[in-house]
């Protein structure tokens, strides 16, 4: 996909010292959470949700929903996790508000920088505050702010240009009816439900999204049906697909929860009709898409691993300017290992993504270019050794991509005629 030294190894090597790993998981009960206690976090042990977010598949629930110690929206993967105390307000006969937040900043220097991006760049990664009420039939969550979407192989685009780019200064807010334990509705704007990676960048593994990611949408207007029962979560969202504004995407999501130590989740979505809005939230080619995903997350004692699996494809059409259908097939993997609490290391977790796409066709019968230039592959690796104390975390992070395949002006570099790039980057902040 086209849209999007100082000597890069010692960098990494300081990077790499001055930040190495653990956090502790946050859990999520299907039903909606109790209000917060001071409890210390758990150990590792994110779960699953469908309420609101993007389905976070980075650990399963346990066997009885323990007691709660953060909020659940926004989903956090491994290894940060949210603030255990959220800051509460009881106002009267509207139920109890919670009020929290994540407020952070980064520095990155990358070898061949698009035409346009920076070698070195410093900016503010996350100024965000989140409000929510959490129970009752009546629910809602807002999240507001500035932010930066980091991702791999692509140019960054700086927080102050994000909101025009993306999704404005509220870019998730939605209203949640809950009926009953087993059924939830949402309306709003909705993180989208495919994929293993979330929007924003303190919620995920990594400090920038993968290859993978950059094939799915993120944020989604429309309305979302919840419904669990047992090992089962099923979801089904009504949607503007990539932000479209046009509301012809349908998305659904089951989960099976196989025992506290194991996950499976299938997500598929598809534009039901062909819409010619082209913007950077909105690429003309990814919103007229059908996608899918298997997802399996196995937790071991400290670690994490989590495979998926991703297959996409754009369909011929005349309406689109594609007169030719192409694919990507993409695998990923997550690893992670946290330190022992008790261990000299506490407070410390190494995550690493490993991932591999490639896509069909070639600039000789006139394939559309979803990666790097029609029928090109890439791979990628990135390392973010992680430190979080309390509400506080630093990671730094070590990412490459190598592609092959590419077609001249659409890979790295200022002319587009580099096949690979190299980024180090360090990020710090809080989440209160």
């Amino acid at each position: 996909m086209t849209n999007r030294s100082i000597k890069l190894a010692s960098l990494a090597a300081g990077l790499l010292a001055l930040s190495s790993p653990h956090a502790w998981a946050q859990t999520s009960p299907s039903t909606p959470p109790a209000e917060p206690t001071a409890a210390t976090p758990p150990a590792p042990a994110p779960i699953t949700t469908v309420e609101g977010e993007r389905h976070n598949m980075l650990a399963p629930p346990p066997a009885a929903p323990p007691a709660p110690t953060a909020m659940t929206t926004p989903a956090m993967s491994f290894p940060l996790s949210a603030n255990s105390t959220p800051t509460k307000f009881d106002v009267g006969s509207l139920g109890t508000w919670y009020v929290t937040g994540a407020v952070s900043g980064l520095a990155f220097t990358q070898d061949h920088s698009f035409a346009g991006d920076a070698k070195n760049r410093t900016d503010m990664s996350n100024g965000q505050v989140f409000i929510q009420k959490v129970d009752g039939p009546v629910q809602f969550f807002f999240q507001a702010g500035v932010y930066s979407l980091p991702d791999l192989g692509l140019p960054y685009i700086r927080a102050g240009d994000s909101l025009n780019a993306f999704y404005g200064p509220l870019p998730v807010a939605f209203v949640k009816f809950v009926p009953n334990d087993k059924i939830s509705i949402l309306a709003g704007k909705l993180p989208t439900l495919i994929g293993a990676e979330t929007t924003f960048d303190f919620e995920d593994t990594n400090i920038e999204r993968g290859l993978l990611w950059n094939q799915e949408n993120a944020v989604t207007r429309g309305v979302q049906l919840n419904y669990t029962s047992g090992p089962i979560a099923a979801s089904l969202t009504w949607t503007d697909g990539f932000y479209s504004n046009r509301y012809n995407w349908l998305t659904g999501m089951v989960t099976y929860t196989i025992d506290s130590s194991n996950t499976l989740c299938l997500i598929g979505g598809k534009s039901t009709k062909r819409t010619t809005i082209n913007t950077t939230a909105t690429p003309i080619l990814l919103n007229n898409e059908q996608i899918y995903n298997l997802i399996y997350t196995h937790i071991a004692g400290p670690w994490t691993f989590q495979p998926y699996l991703q297959y996409s494809r754009v369909p011929a059409s005349a309406i689109i300017g594609n007169l030719k259908e192409a694919s990507t097939t993409g695998a990923a993997v997550f690893i992670n290992y946290t330190f022992d609490a008790k261990s000299e290391l506490a407070g410390f977790s190494l995550p690493v993504r490993l991932e591999r796409i490639t896509s069909t066709g070639s600039v000789a019968d006139g394939s559309p270019n979803l990666l790097y230039g029609p029928g090109s592959k890439a791979w990628s690796i990135t390392v973010t050794p992680t430190y979080q104390y309390k509400i506080f975390f630093v990671r730094g992070e070590l990412s490459y991509v190598k592609a092959s395949g590419v077609t001249s002006g659409s890979g790295f570099g200022p002319f587009g005629r580099n096949t690979n790039q190299t980024r180090a980057l360090i990020e710090t902040g809080v989440l209160f």
